[in-house]
């Protein structure tokens, strides 16, 4: 009897701690509240995508070659903080936006959150800026919205740039996103491990290589965790991970025939290498680039070398990446 009201008095705090959460969580977080907290915020605008006002950055001269740039999930255009002015600075018009329900974008409850709806609403966000084509650089999760792109509206994609890219639904494998599955054990869940420092510090120690450790600093925690501390990014973040479907990436790539540079840390544990060779064998007119000491995330780890490829690859009439003897990389043939 005693250890069946100590299980109730358990379960019953553990309620309560979960009530208090999802009734004291902000239901969103302003701009205007956080903005002088934004790197580049003098470059941030707005515009209005199919009812949504979509988060964007950008960064450099509108007569120059236009990049477009997606960040992963659970991630922002704070991703690209580095390498998107290196790239202003060599000469291209950079475009970094903030997909639907994740930075500081609209997190609507009636989007599905589904790769083919934000690699649409990408299409549109081109169309309202008046970008006809440009070269899409891709990131994780929005590598996979990157190459939906260049199957589905490949007339807008000139070149494409697939940085350790989910090409697979082998993610949805993983413990947290199993559980984030479950009706009800999800939504608990989810604010107190996205609000946890703690939790987005070891998550950082397993997405970074080791020798890139020193990234982990007090402003990239709380860079990352502010735009995802509200309730509507808590459900982008639940309706993402419920809605992924990325098989279709790794099965139709030998499909894609615009000129594509992959790039991949060598120790990233987020999505295998291995990964990489396979979209490369599918790809027919792709480069392979592999970042020694470099994990999930080669634009903040090797921010000069990745700006340096993405420019090669970029004037290169046909996105050829000349043999390097930097010891940080390796080209594969």
């Amino acid at each position: 009897m005693k250890k069946r009201n100590l299980a109730l008095g358990f379960a019953g705090a553990i309620g309560a701690a979960v009530a208090v959460k999802m009734l004291t969580r902000a239901k969103t977080v302003e701009w205007e509240n956080v903005a002088d907290l934004i790197p580049h915020s003098e470059n941030s605008k707005f515009v209005s995508v199919d009812g949504a006002r979509v988060h964007y950055q950008e960064f450099g001269d509108a007569s120059k070659p236009t990049l477009v740039m997606i960040h992963g999930y659970t991630a922002s255009l704070y991703v690209w903080k580095t390498v998107a002015p290196m790239l202003a600075d060599a000469g291209f018009h950079v475009f970094a936006l903030d997909l639907l329900g994740f930075g500081y974008s609209d997190k609507p409850s009636s989007f599905d959150y589904s790769i083919t709806s934000q690699t649409r609403m990408v299409a549109r966000f081109m169309n309202r800026l008046g970008i006809g084509r440009a070269t899409i650089v891709g990131s994780s999760y929005g590598g996979a919205v990157a190459a939906t792109l260049a199957l589905d509206y490949s007339e807008r994609v000139e070149k494409l740039v697939l940085v350790d890219t989910v090409c697979n639904d082998n993610l949805r494998n993983h413990p947290i996103l199993k559980l984030a599955s479950i009706p009800g054990l999800g939504e608990a869940i989810t604010p107190f491990l996205v609000d946890s420092r703690a939790f987005q510090r070891y998550r950082m120690r397993g997405t970074l290589a080791k020798p890139n450790h020193a990234l982990i600093t007090n402003d990239r925690v709380e860079s990352i965790l502010r735009p995802l501390s509200a309730a509507d990014a808590h459900h982008s973040l639940l309706a993402t991970s419920r809605a992924w479907s990325a098989n279709r990436i790794e099965q139709d790539a030998h499909l894609i025939d615009q000129p594509t540079l992959i790039i991949w840390g060598e120790d990233d544990t987020v999505i295998p290498v291995d990964d990489g060779h396979t979209l490369h064998r599918s790809i027919l007119n792709s480069r392979f680039v592999i970042l020694k000491n470099c994990g999930h995330v080669p634009q903040e780890e090797k921010s000069e070398t990745f700006a340096e490829l993405v420019t090669e690859f970029c004037r290169d009439a046909k996105g050829r990446i000349s043999e390097s003897a930097r010891d940080d990389l390796r080209m594969e043939a």
